[in-house]
C-alpha cells in the first residue's frame, strides 16, 4: 500500500461508514475490490459535484484501478481499529461485511449531500461485479495510471482536471487548507 499516514482531515469513522452503507445495499457482505472502487467512486463523485471528496483519503493507483490508500488498508485488516470494527467485519478471503446491524447513528459523520452521492453511485455502479466495476475504473478515470505491480499516488489536483472542475489547482489547496484547518483542531483537542 502506498501509504499508511493518515491524512489531515481524514475520518476514520467516516470512512467506516461509507463502507457500512455499501455492505448494507450488497446485503451485509461485499466484495473487498467492489468495495474499494465504490469508495473511490463516491471520493470522485464528490470530487465532481463539490470540489471536495468525502474521506479525504490518499488516493493511489494500484493494479486493479484506483483506490483509498488508508481505507484499502482498514478494509484489509492492516489497520486496528475499534472505530472500524464497530461497524465493519475483519475480512474474509475477498469479502468483508457489517459486524452487526446498522442504526440510524450509524452514518452520523455523513452530511445528507454525501448520502446522495453514495446513493447515486450505488445506482450507478451497485448491480455490477468486482471485475466490471474495476474494468470500468481503469476505463473512465483517466486518473489512474497503471503501476505494474506497486502503486503510485493520485494527486487530488489530477482527478480534479480530469473532471473538468475548473481551478483545479486552487480546489487542490483549499483541500489541502482543509485538512490543515482539521490537523490544528485536532491537535487542540488532544
Amino acid at each position: 500500500m502506498y501509504s499508511q499516514t493518515m491524512p489531515y482531515g481524514f475520518n476514520e469513522r467516516r470512512a467506516a461508514q461509507v463502507a457500512a452503507f455499501f455492505s448494507h445495499k450488497e446485503g451485509g457482505e461485499i466484495s473487498v475490490l467492489k468495495l474499494a472502487k465504490l469508495i473511490y467512486l463516491s471520493d470522485r463523485m464528490s470530487m465532481a459535484a463539490s470540489g471536495f471528496p468525502i474521506t479525504n483519503d490518499n488516493l493511489v493507483s494500484m493494479p486493479h484501478g484506483p483506490v483509498n490508500s488508508l481505507t484499502l488498508n482498514f478494509i484489509d485488516g492492516n489497520i486496528e481499529s475499534e472505530l472500524w470494527s464497530d461497524l465493519i467485519s475483519d475480512r474474509a478471503s475477498y469479502k468483508i461485511g457489517l459486524s452487526r446491524e446498522l442504526n440510524e447513528n450509524d452514518t452520523d459523520e455523513l452530511s445528507d449531500f454525501d448520502v446522495d452521492i453514495l446513493e447515486t453511485v450505488w445506482a450507478e455502479f451497485g448491480h455490477l461485479n468486482k471485475y466490471a466495476i474495476r474494468d470500468w475504473t481503469h476505463k473512465n478515470c483517466p486518473e489512474w495510471e497503471d503501476p505494474g505491480r506497486g502503486c503510485t499516488p493520485i494527486p487530488y489536483e489530477r482527478v480534479l482536471k480530469f473532471l473538468g472542475v475548473e481551478d483545479a489547482a486552487d480546489i487542490a489547496e483549499e483541500i489541502e487548507a482543509k485538512t490543515h484547518i482539521d490537523r490544528v483542531f485536532t491537535e487542540l483537542r488532544a
